[in-house]
């Protein structure tokens, strides 16, 4: 195992690592996107007036690269309108008034001895995406085009405050080892790895518990961002993903330890309808949650007991990486905290001493400094040679810039201006 390049250590603030999981209060309406994952968005399968049941398809896409989604909550059809995703994009949503009887679209079980392809079917019929933020479809991600060895199961979450997978490892390692062997089978490995952090203790001996005989536990010391694919292949396995690859290209497929509790509960006939969410920071009681997809952020710091202060921003997300939204952004299937932020100190940008510590903490090996500059100054061809669309928006150097220079934002525009730029 290498040493982990770059990265940062920053406070962990895990309030909620030690809060069973909470079922969250059945909402009185969803908003549910139709755009909850990488690719085309769906098309609505139902129209306003329309009667619904729990798990029934509402959205779906005949293109390749996408995942239908299903109502969350049994009710009537309220609206199809434009609305802000916790992608921080706007984004087409079916809004469902809950008639609160929860009524379900039930599937027949698989076996999990099912051929390959029937589980792969399963599994985008019941919408699954991953789980740990990307949202890539998973029926397309356990079909890769090149033969792989290695399934790394990710039970890192090296983001500050977010335990969500945590509790889930904790409660439900059977379900989530379940999920392991049935990916195991689809992709046709034998070697199975489950990586975790050095903070979750009790999370390593239950995954052990529930994967003896089948599958390896790496421990790692606890540094961000451990949990991206790419970092932790190189962590796990000591094989470093080409510039512009995928895991696939080295003979791994990463998934998420929520993603997998989720084709375990598909293969058994129920859709991807809730996740867990850490509501955390400074609300009155912080939780983690089983929460339906589409509810507002509202509503669960409602079940929290409100912000206790502010709140100045709420954070779909982690600090490193969430999306500022309003309470009224909807949870969607990759949301796995919502962060409440009371007081937001805002710091005055200064110039660029030179340090060198974003070249140091950056985990692709990039010069944050050098690329920001070039951004600035509108080279985006220099910007490409430099790689900067390998930058994967983690946030450390922004995190350790004593400046204060917006890295993030500077690069997250770069990258689209670049991408535009090679279209061209």
């Amino acid at each position: 195992m290498l040493k982990f390049r770059g990265g940062v250590h920053p406070k962990q603030y895990k309030l909620t690592a030690s809060k069973p999981i909470e079922k969250a209060k059945l909402p009185e309406k969803v908003v549910i996107p139709l755009r909850q994952h990488i690719g085309a968005p769906c098309d609505p399968l139902i129209k306003v007036g329309d009667e619904v049941k729990v798990g029934q398809k509402i959205g779906d896409s005949s293109a390749k690269v996408s995942a239908p989604v299903h109502a969350s909550v049994s009710g009537t059809v309220e609206k199809i309108s434009s609305e802000l995703s916790p992608s921080g994009e706007f984004v087409t949503c079916v809004t469902i008034r809950s008639d609160g009887r929860d009524e379900w679209v039930e599937l027949p079980p698989l076996d999990e001895d099912s051929p390959k392809q029937i589980l792969l079917e399963r599994i985008r019929e019941a919408g699954i995406v991953g789980m740990g933020g990307a949202g890539f479809p998973t029926h397309i991600k356990l079909n890769p085009p090149k033969p792989v060895h290695t399934l790394i199961v990710n039970g890192v979450e090296c983001e500050p405050y977010i335990t969500s997978d945590h509790r889930l490892m904790l409660e439900y390692s059977q379900e989530i080892a379940e999920g392991i062997k049935i990916v195991a089978k689809i992709l046709g490995v034998q070697n199975v790895i489950v990586a975790i952090e050095d903070n979750k203790p009790d999370a390593v001996k239950k995954m052990e518990e529930a994967t003896k005989g089948f599958a390896e536990i790496v421990v790692l010391k606890t540094r961000y961002p451990r949990g991206d694919e790419r970092h932790l292949i190189k962590s796990v396995l000591g094989v470093e993903v080409p510039a512009g690859g995928l895991p696939f290209d080295v003979g791994v497929v990463v998934q998420n330890v929520a993603t997998l509790k989720a084709i375990h509960d598909a293969v058994r006939g129920k859709p991807l309808v809730e996740r867990v969410v850490t509501v955390t920071g400074d609300v009155a009681e912080p939780k983690n949650l089983m929460t339906r997809v589409g509810t507002l952020f509202s509503d669960l710091l409602q079940q929290c007991g409100g912000p206790t202060k502010g709140p100045a921003k709420l954070i779909a997300g982690g600090p490193m990486m969430g999306v500022a939204l309003s309470a009224d952004a909807p949870v969607a299937k990759t949301t796995g905290c919502v962060l409440v932020m009371g007081e937001v100190k805002e710091e005055e940008e200064s110039p660029c001493i030179r340090c060198g510590r974003c070249v140091e903490v950056c985990p692709m090996g990039l010069m944050p400094t050098i690329l920001a500059k070039l951004v600035r100054a509108e080279k985006y061809e220099d910007a490409l040679a430099g790689n900067i669309l390998s930058c994967d928006e983690c946030g450390c150097c922004a995190y350790i810039c004593p400046s204060r220079i917006p890295l993030v934002h500077i690069m997250r525009t770069g990258k689209i201006k670049s991408s535009a730029l090679m279209k061209r």
